[in-house]
């Protein structure tokens, strides 16, 4: 993975829901640091931040089942319970007992719920605009969830503008046309297409009631950011998760949407690097 238009996990993982997309950067001997994406997305949003950890940590990048590279299949579970039991397999995998993680949007719930239900170890846990409170998803994502089967059968020319527009769609300057075009590509063929609406159909805010009332047990350092354009989940939801879990920090980043990555990626990355090299 060396250029923008060549980011591709390398290697894989035989995960319980499928064949997952994975690579390391950095260092061996670094500092691990785990990244999680969000949805629709996949570890190519991290592709600059990761390259900027990984000059002195060792970077680990995947891609969840049903997502970017990994594996698509009908009847897949892609849900955010079967995706937190995969991070807790692939943590074992790497051999990392307490890595310091960084999860966005959908990240965020199975990075908590990885760590409250199944015991993943984090030494820090910093969450870039992440699902994580009640309640979720944008009226989009909601219309969608509800008309899933439908939708999957839209023509491949509508499917392709209808996902384009709702990445577009995440606030501030949002990405770059090429980069929209990347995030957009692993949604376009035939498995692509059904992955797109199997995993909105999937997700289901219980996943996170069922962890929200234990936020205040995390006893571990963590960094909250937030995008103050983010369209899908507002800036307020950043302030009322920093303040239920103990001793988190708050970072705003002004004049980027949900995509924080694509729209102040340097900004990110400074802060990413101070506190995750500042961990007692």
């Amino acid at each position: 993975m060396t250029s923008e238009t060549d980011w591709l996990p390398a290697r894989t993982f035989a995960g319980p829901t499928g064949s997952v997309r994975w690579d390391r950067l950095g260092p061996a001997d670094g500092p691990p640091v785990v990244l999680l994406h969000g949805t629709p997305f996949s570890s190519y949003v991290w592709r600059g931040v990761a390259r900027a950890l990984a000059r002195d940590h060792q970077v680990f990048v995947w891609d969840m089942p049903g997502y970017g590279h990994s594996e698509k299949t009908a009847g897949q579970d892609v849900s955010l319970a079967a995706q937190a039991r995969v991070l807790t397999e692939l943590l074992a995998h790497w051999g990392l007992d307490e890595p310091l993680v960084a999860a966005h949007d959908i990240g965020g719930a199975v990075a908590l719920r990885a760590h409250l239900l199944h015991g993943a170890r984090y030494r820090a846990l910093a969450l870039v605009d992440p699902v994580a409170l009640a309640p979720w998803g944008s009226p989009f994502f909601r219309l969608v969830r509800e008309h899933a089967d439908v939708l999957a059968q839209l023509p491949p020319a509508l499917h392709a503008a209808l996902v384009r527009a709702y990445i577009s769609s995440t606030g501030g300057p949002g990405p770059h046309p090429e980069v929209l075009d990347r995030l957009v590509e692993p949604w376009l063929d035939a498995s692509g297409q059904a992955a797109f609406y199997r995993q909105i159909a999937q997700a289901d805010q219980r996943h996170t009631d069922e962890i929200q009332d234990r936020y205040g047990e995390i006893g571990i350092p963590v960094l909250v950011c937030w995008g103050e354009e983010d369209n899908w989940i507002p800036v307020a939801k950043g302030r009322e998760l920093a303040a239920l879990v103990p001793g988190a920090r708050l970072e705003t980043f002004a004049g980027a949407g949900h995509l924080v990555q694509e729209d102040a990626p340097a900004e990110l990355v400074a802060a990413l690097h101070s506190f995750l090299t500042h961990i007692p």
